[in-house]
């Protein structure tokens, strides 16, 4: 269906209007993002062990010099197949950025529950170049609620999104980004954590497509999304990062 065509006039005074709510939106984005930035911190006193191409790695060795870090849990339980096609579709856009964050003091990690070596596998396929790490064996991702064990899923609800959420609306992996800070005495902080589509600003390609003429173009959030190179074929499954 096609928009109204009206003059170059009537046209000028819409775009005027949108953009007095453009420049609202902007604004109230800079007052959340100071409120992110003014959110009370959390000590990590719990010993978390990761698997990483380098061996056995602490919290606190994730990041890697550098005094903040950021993890983005991406779906990759331990008996699936693939990633995720929307956590996939997320992680085809940081690579161009970690000469950026790395240069700003900020170290950028994924962490999956998959072991390593399933892990290793799907980078090499994605030819993904960012740090992935493998919590197997931790509580990690429990703690920090984005995997659920079928105990979890046989309850009432699950807590996601800072949220009680029926099972049926969960899934044994969800997508999320906490960010972590470390000091001089080596003390790591929990800082933030946004879930759900909390992390969807970072996924470039869906603000590009907000200006386009017919926006996302989707029937649900993200069903356009394939992994990058399923594009020729019928997707396998759909986006799961819903």
């Amino acid at each position: 269906m096609q928009n109204e065509v009206v003059s170059r006039e009537e046209w000028l005074e819409a775009r005027r209007a949108l953009l007095a709510k453009e420049k609202e939106a902007t604004k109230l984005r800079d007052v959340v993002n100071a409120a992110r930035q003014a959110l009370p911190w959390v000590k990590v006193d719990k010993d978390y062990a990761f698997d990483t191409p380098e061996g056995r790695r602490s919290l606190a060795d994730l990041f890697d010099g550098r005094s903040q870090l950021l993890i983005y849990h991406f779906m990759l339980g331990p008996d699936w197949d693939a990633g995720c096609t929307g956590c996939s579709f997320l992680s085809d856009h940081v690579d161009g950025a970690l000469p950026h964050l790395n240069h700003h003091d900020v170290t950028w990690v994924a962490v999956s529950r998959a072991p390593l070596d399933k892990i290793s596998a799907y980078k090499k396929r994605m030819g993904w170049k960012f740090p992935w790490v493998s919590s197997f064996g931790s509580d990690f991702n429990f703690d920090y609620h984005v995997s659920f064990s079928p105990e979890d899923l046989a309850k009432d609800k699950v807590f996601y999104n800072f949220t009680p959420v029926l099972p049926a609306d969960a899934n044994d992996e969800l997508p999320g980004l906490s960010a972590f800070y470390r000091n001089d005495r080596g003390e790591v902080f929990h800082t933030y954590s946004s879930y759900a589509r909390g992390p969807e600003e970072l996924v470039g390609t869906l603000m590009i497509l907000d200006r386009a003429p017919k926006g996302r173009n989707e029937d649900s959030t993200m069903n356009f999304v394939r992994r990058h190179d399923e594009y020729e074929e019928a997707a396998k499954v759909p986006s799961c990062c819903h």
